[in-house]
């Protein structure tokens, strides 16, 4: 399969990501899905891989980790306070060098377990380096990996292991994220933690200034390591003044080049309304600003752009192609800005949480 260059799709037309397949045709299609099979039916977070077009289980203990250069599925199944009804939230997620057959294929497959869960769940499109505070607070470590699934560090035998380094940074609250990085020496940084991992010999690298929090997940990562190896492990913490030669030879790599980010903006929060009340559909701005509940209408679908997050609601009036369209005009919408790879979630007219998720955005 060959990988598309690093998040080109935010310049094509993704109209897989609002697809206006039948809801009948799709619901029959994911009645026949293996990997939907008890998808839902308990709480929790279920997280699936896309494989030549096949949704295939990721394994549990891995979740939390995804490689740059796949897609991912994550359904996470909950109940609200004094109910027993289940919610969920599915969410795809896109690797910066995932191909377009494996986004493309998520982005449906996302569509199909909706219609799987009687269209009950709320839609959201994750990318990498780009996750939105929902999606981080499912795991206590966030973990970026090079590569695909296929280079997966504990399918090879640790005497035969390529070294690499990880990145542990905490980030606001308590959740640490772990992003593998070049081995390079420039990499390092006083604030934070890193791990060499180098098969049979392990180092954990402390900058002076690293919180105990950080240095506390990395031992956690290497005394994980020490029990999925069938090798003895040797591991050795080392802190930033230390003269270690072997842990600064091995750093012989070139940088990485810069993450695509946004910067952050003060600008304003946008309200779209996408409407077909005029024989086509039309995407117009409505104002700038605050948004309150009384700015949108039953008989509309509405984006809010708060450039941090993009949230879409749909009227309960709202035609079938405007509903059916939402998605992908949303994603059209944003490769227009400045911030194309933000979060977006698509949430139905009535929502309890709808308004929860967007305030802290605005």
């Amino acid at each position: 399969m060959i990988k598309a260059k690093e998040y080109d799709w935010k310049d094509s037309n993704m109209a897989l990501f609002g697809s206006d397949t039948d809801k009948s045709v799709k619901k029959d299609a994911a009645i026949t899905e293996p990997a939907w099979e008890g998808a839902g039916s308990k709480c929790g977070i279920q997280i699936w891989r896309i494989v030549q077009f096949k949704v295939t289980d990721w394994p549990e203990k891995d979740y939390g980790q995804f490689f740059e250069d796949d897609s991912y599925i994550i359904l996470n199944t909950y109940t609200e306070k004094d109910s027993d009804e289940l919610q969920y939230d599915v969410h795809f997620w896109i690797g910066k060098g995932s191909s377009q057959d494996e986004y493309g294929t998520a982005a449906y497959k996302t569509v199909e377990l909706d219609a799987f869960l009687d269209d009950k769940a709320i839609q959201h499109r994750e990318v990498m380096n780009r996750e939105s505070a929902l999606f981080k607070s499912y795991f206590s470590t966030l973990t970026h990996l090079k590569g695909g699934a296929e280079s997966g560090f504990n399918r090879v035998e640790p005497k035969e292991y390529e070294p690499r380094l990880f990145h542990y940074s905490k980030k606001k609250g308590k959740q640490i994220m772990i992003k593998q990085v070049s081995l390079c020496r420039e990499n390092l940084s006083s604030t934070d933690v890193f791990v060499l991992d180098m098969g049979l010999r392990v180092f954990q690298w402390n900058g002076s200034t690293s919180s105990g929090t950080e240095r506390y997940a990395a031992a956690s990562f290497i005394q994980g390591l020490k029990t999925d190896r069938n090798n003895p492990l040797d591991n050795k913490v080392i802190d930033e003044d230390d003269d270690n030669n072997e842990f600064y030879s091995a750093l012989t790599g070139e940088m990485d080049e810069a993450d695509d980010e946004t910067e952050e903006s003060t600008a304003e929060t946008k309200l779209y309304k996408l409407s077909d009340m005029e024989g086509e559909l039309k995407l117009t701005e409505v104002k700038t600003g605050p948004i309150t509940e009384s700015d949108l209408s039953s008989d509309d679908v509405y984006f809010i752009d708060t450039r941090k997050e993009m949230f879409v609601w749909l009227g309960s009036k709202a035609s079938i192609e405007e509903r059916r369209n939402a998605m992908s005009r949303s994603h059209d919408l944003l490769k227009t800005t400045d911030h194309p790879l933000v979060p977006v979630s698509v949430y139905p007219e009535g929502s309890s949480i709808f308004w929860k998720q967007v305030s802290p955005c605005m």
